[in-house]
């Protein structure tokens, strides 16, 4: 089991940034693909970015390449996300997910292993 824990959300201007954490307990976070998705209202959750368990390849989402990051650190278990030029379409709740299947796979679905409770990110005009 894995248990995840976002903070970082916020309300900011457009054109700022913000640096979301997702704090995973138990022993199996380093093996897993570590995502975030998020959730506007009225509209469904969507992929954002996603790492595998080495850090070794990151994925995005086409609408936030270049201006997010995605990162962790495995012996803090431990993932990031940091989201710069953000724009007022990036307004949604932020959800941490993780999976031990291939990322190549868990990008095209909703149906990860675990989840968090999900951050709010304003970004006001």
């Amino acid at each position: 089991q894995v248990q995840l824990v976002e903070t970082g959300g916020g309300l900011v201007q457009a054109g700022g940034s913000l640096r979301l954490s997702c704090a995973a307990s138990g022993r199996t976070f380093s093996s897993n693909t570590m995502g975030w998705y998020r959730q506007a209202p009225g509209k469904e959750r969507e992929f954002v970015a996603a790492i595998t368990w080495s850090g070794g390849s990151t994925f995005y989402a086409d609408s936030v390449k270049g201006r997010f990051t995605i990162a962790r650190d495995n012996a803090k278990n431990t993932a990031y996300l940091q989201m710069n030029t953000l724009k007022p379409e990036d307004s949604a709740v932020y959800y941490c997910a993780a999976d031990q299947r291939d990322p190549v796979v868990l990008i095209t679905t909703t149906r990860w292993a675990f989840w968090g409770q999900g951050t709010q990110v304003t970004v006001s005009s």
